[in-house]
């Protein structure tokens, strides 16, 4: 789905303007990146659970030519599917 088709089916779902829909989305959006930035998670109703999980430093291999390299720890998005969601698309 395209960008233009969320904010179509979004507008249509809940009876407004896309125009409007297209603020509502930009706000959940920037409230969802707001709670991972500050390491909460965002339950998403049916859906699921995002969340941020800690990646550990570990050596890795450069495919170039394949000397040894180290990759540094990271904070990574997670997305979590619920059970619902799960079966839904089986």
């Amino acid at each position: 789905m395209k960008k233009d088709e969320f904010k179509k089916a979004v507008a249509e779902k809940l009876n407004i303007k896309q125009v409007e829909a297209e603020k509502v989305i930009a706000g959940v959006f920037e409230t969802v990146e707001d709670a991972l930035v500050e390491g909460k998670k965002v339950p998403l109703g049916g859906l699921g659970k995002l969340g941020t999980v800690e990646k550990a430093a570990r050596k890795g291999r450069n495919p170039q030519d394949g000397s040894e390299i180290q990759i540094e720890a990271k904070t990574a998005p997670k997305f979590k599917a619920s059970e619902h969601l799960k079966e839904l698309v089986k």
